[in-house]
């Protein structure tokens, strides 16, 4: 059964120690074993990925590139209620993606100093859609739905054993880059570049513990969104029907044994009948074998002695996902992936088809970034124009801070122009 611990006669200070979670984005024991990986794809290229896809993928003798002809029957043998329903989730992304759009600024902020930013795609993306355990077609559309609504040219698509649904969905968006590969040789790939798979400037989308510590290792190479870690969601209330919380917590217990599903309250008779249910619901969920460790394991339900105090774990704590039953609170939330408002709005439905990315930083991240948006894949450049006045203006400034940093040349650039 779901911990329970009751804190309502704790500090605040006592509570930060009871509710501490270790949350490692990517061990270092993954680190060490994805190394030898991306050393034999950074020297070997295509021989080295096709050695890994055999070996950990069961790709056979397969061509890494999945051919236009696969997409395409992939395409006609999705049921027609899984294209409607894959429709419906594209339009709802690209339409809250296109809102999220940086705006474009070119204008005078002084007499003769214009200043602004242009927008700008990114060349080329790398989107890795899990396809372990459970494929994700999702994951897809969350993805490269973004790269395309950015306007990124060239969207390469990697997944270890992509399903008829990811191969249908990217044939409906149009792609044609995708390929057969998972695991840290496929970062690699996309980071190096190999003969098959051309280097990206950026990779987007979780994965496994490999992928992360892939994707951590290769920070440096590459852009990358963030290290996603286990999945997790926090669900804060002080009442409510115990039966949609439980569902909403077995709905992320499900993902991995990992996964962390948490209650945050002030009521104990709503933590023991949510612990309750989740049992009862265990009972006959198909995932159970999967939602039972991380219910056991890896999850808790906390009492609060005050919602104030609740709040300000919940804060510390910055979960991927935050269940927030009583709207009235958004003002006080300060570190979320996304926020799911009232008790009708289900974490499923941010996994799927509301529009907001379900890609979303884990592991305490929340505290310095939100979850995949446009923004990831654009560039926002400064502009500056200086007219010979503005510039006569600015020059005491200009040529005093560089002489006293030492740089005479920064100084003199700007003298020369006084006899233009």
């Amino acid at each position: 059964m779901i911990p329970i611990h009751n804190l309502s006669s704790c500090s605040a200070q006592d509570a930060s120690c009871v509710c501490k979670v270790e949350r490692k984005a990517a061990d270092p024991e993954y680190e060490e074993a994805v190394r030898p990986i991306i050393d034999a794809v950074r020297r070997n290229g295509d021989a080295a990925l096709r050695n890994y896809a055999r070996e950990l993928d069961g790709a056979g003798d397969q061509p890494l590139r999945v051919s236009e002809e696969e997409l395409s029957a992939a395409a006609d043998a999705i049921p027609a209620d899984i294209r409607r329903a894959s429709e419906t989730a594209i339009a709802n992304i690209r339409q809250f993606a296109e809102a999220q759009r940086p705006s474009e600024c070119f204008r005078e902020f002084s007499r003769g100093r214009k200043l602004g930013w242009i927008v700008r795609p990114l060349d080329s993306v790398g989107c890795y859609v899990p396809s372990g355990r459970y494929p994700l077609p999702s994951t897809l559309l969350m993805t490269a739905v973004l790269a395309q609504t950015a306007g990124v040219p060239r969207i390469c698509v990697t997944s270890p054993k992509p399903s008829r649904e990811i191969l249908g969905c990217a044939h409906m968006l149009g792609l044609e880059e995708v390929y057969r590969v998972g695991g840290a040789h496929a970062i690699a790939a996309m980071a190096f570049g190999t003969q098959t798979i051309r280097r990206v400037d950026r990779i987007v989308g979780p994965g496994n513990a490999y992928v992360a510590a892939a994707k951590k290792s290769l920070s440096g190479e590459v852009g990358i969104d963030f290290v996603a870690g286990p999945t997790e969601i926090l669900i804060l209330a002080a009442d409510g029907d115990a039966r949609v919380i439980a569902a909403d917590l077995l709905a992320q217990a499900e993902h991995d044994v990992t996964a962390r599903a948490m209650l945050y309250t002030t009521s104990e008779t709503l933590a023991r009948a949510v612990a309750a249910e989740i049992e009862r619901q265990l009972e006959t969920l198909p995932t159970r074998e999967i939602a039972r460790q991380s219910i056991d394991q890896a999850s808790a339900i906390f009492v609060f002695g005050s919602m104030e105090q609740a709040i300000h774990m919940a804060n510390l704590f910055a979960p991927e996902h935050l269940g927030l039953h009583d709207p009235s609170l958004l003002p006080r939330i300060k570190n979320a992936g996304t926020v799911f408002l009232g008790q009708s709005s289900p974490e499923s439905a941010g996994d799927y088809a509301a529009g907001p990315s379900h890609v979303l930083p884990t592991g305490g991240a929340a505290r310095i970034r939100g979850g995949l948006s446009i923004a990831d894949f654009v560039k926002v450049i400064a502009v500056q124009q200086l007219s010979s006045s503005a510039l006569r203006d600015l020059a005491p400034a200009i040529t005093t801070l560089a002489r006293a940093e030492g740089l005479e040349a920064h100084a003199r650039a700007v003298e020369v122009r006084s006899v233009l």
